[in-house]
């Protein structure tokens, strides 16, 4: 099997409940989970084998801000309550990134309730998001209008009109996008598909449910393949938590997609905390981009690469875990455009920057 190398490491200053981490150009950003009580850090990697901390901001009290999206020389980091604190912010901060290493705040949306969860912003007028707003028990999916950046807008929202069984999650997590439609991974309804050709009204027009999956999170678009990459995030601890996947769906008729194959999960697993899917690279505009070879994170299994050179049989190429940590929990990658990795754990490890050896190279650089 190819093998992952370790760069370097940031223990983000002693706050290492690092979450989701995006690039753009030499700066670096990470959304804290919130145990720390830090929020965001901001981090030089103009020298990727020596991170440097530049700045780290507070999560506001009872609140955690632990997504971050940039685009379009924008920064955007959500707010959502903490736990069950009893005061916290809940809505959506926007950032000018002109200077990537100093953002300034220019505005601010506001959607009430337990706040924003997850974002997904790759620029131009909509950005998308997960949240709970007043009057809702659970989180449903918005379309937010960035027109005028300082005084971001609703511009929809999608609730699945489903009723609920009993047991089961409806929980909106987050929608990735490719031409006019959003995949949306809505918990333990899986996967719902959205035309978007009319932003203001996103229309459901596909479903699809899997045995034995839940707490859908992540769905990822091939779109010149015609496929999606699914993870089913696992949120129980120990040896028998539910079983939890990666798994590869047909989507070349989105109003009827199919499941093709499940990935195989890694082979080690330390400690006794989480074991199963989270994150996967979302081929981000300016990084490392593909349709074959997909990065996820896989709490206490670490940092897994997989082939989908042939999409019924995924096949793992390679995974990696720090060696330092007893407990990891591996929560979000990025991968830049010349292969280097850089992964959070989410309570105490921090940030590390991983590379592929030559072999595994050699695969992600196949035509």
């Amino acid at each position: 099997m190819s093998e992952l190398r370790l760069v370097s490491h940031s223990d983000l200053g002693g706050h290492g409940d690092g979450m989701q981490v995006v690039r753009e150009r030499e700066a670096l950003y990470v959304g804290h989970y919130g145990i720390s009580g830090v929020g965001t850090s901001i981090l030089d990697v103009s020298d990727p084998a020596a991170p440097r901390l530049v700045d780290q901001w507070a999560a506001p009290a009872g609140t955690h801000t632990h997504k971050v999206q940039v685009a379009d020389g924008l920064l955007l980091v959500n707010q959502e309550r903490f736990h069950s604190s009893a005061e916290w912010a809940a809505g959506m901060m926007v950032y000018d990134v002109s200077s990537p290493l100093t953002p300034e705040p220019i505005g601010r949306f506001d959607c009430g309730g337990a706040g924003v969860h997850r974002i997904v912003w790759r620029g131009g007028r909509y950005a998308h998001a997960s949240a709970t707003p007043e009057g809702y028990g659970d989180r449903i999916w918005l379309v937010i209008d960035l027109a005028d950046p300082e005084h971001p807008v609703e511009a929809a929202r999608f609730v699945l009109d489903e009723p609920q069984p009993d047991g089961k999650r409806y929980a909106a997590h987050h929608a990735l996008v490719a031409g006019d439609v959003a995949y949306l991974g809505y918990g333990d309804a899986n996967l719902v598909v959205l035309d978007l050709s009319d932003p203001s009204a996103p229309a459901q027009i596909g479903r699809l449910d899997w045995e034995g999956g839940g707490n859908t999170h992540t769905c990822l678009p091939l779109p010149g393949r015609q496929l999606l990459v699914t993870t089913d995030e696992q949120t129980v601890d120990g040896p028998d938590a539910p079983g939890r996947h990666i798994r590869v769906v047909d989507a070349s008729d989105p109003r009827n997609p199919s499941l093709l194959a499940v990935c195989p999960a890694p082979a080690v697993r330390r400690g006794p905390l989480r074991f199963g899917p989270h994150n996967l690279h979302e081929n981000h505009s300016g990084s490392w981009q593909s349709e074959q070879i997909v990065f996820a994170t896989y709490f206490a299994g670490g940092l897994v690469v997989y082939d989908l050179a042939d999409p019924r049989e995924p096949r793992l190429l390679a995974s990696w875990l720090p060696a330092h940590l007893e407990e990891p929990q591996l929560n979000d990658l990025y991968v830049q455009a010349d292969g280097l990795v850089w992964v959070t754990d989410r309570f105490s490890g921090g940030l590390f920057a991983v590379e592929p050896d030559d072999e595994l190279r050699e695969v992600l650089n196949r035509p």
